[in-house]
């Protein structure tokens, strides 16, 4: 059974940085695409990166890229998404989540949390102004 646990999160002022990770269990490591998807309330979920930890391929919405960045730690079987610049519209609850991809993984394009049978339990994170 894959299981996913999170970690970092918080509260910082706007412009400051932050990094969350999530660490794997249950399936071979290069074999996961992994997201990152974040709710603020009343908004729905919003998936921000993708990786595919087989190849290290990765996309980002337009709403975080150049600011966030994700990365894997293969001997950890661990990803971590380090947040620069955040700003107040940021805060959110942010969940790792996790699909098994046993054949070709692709990056690309918006993450859908259907795809994705795998979560994390969330961490908050929070932007003040």
């Amino acid at each position: 059974q894959v299981q996913l646990v999170e970690s970092g999160g918080g509260s910082v002022q706007a412009g400051g940085s932050l990094m969350l990770s999530c660490g794997t269990s249950g399936a071979p490591f290069r074999n996961f695409r992994m997201a990152w998807f974040r709710q603020a309330p009343g908004k729905e979920r919003e998936g921000v990166v993708v990786i595919c930890t087989g190849s290290g391929s990765t996309y980002y919405a337009d709403s975080v890229k150049g600011r966030f960045t994700i990365s894997q730690d293969n001997a950890k079987s661990t990803v971590a998404l380090q947040m620069n610049s955040l700003k107040p519209e940021d805060t959110a609850l942010y969940y790792c989540a996790a699909q098994v991809i046993w054949f070709q993984c692709s990056s690309m394009g918006t993450p859908k949390p259907a795809d994705f049978p795998y979560w994390g339990q969330g961490t908050q994170v929070t932007v003040s102004s």
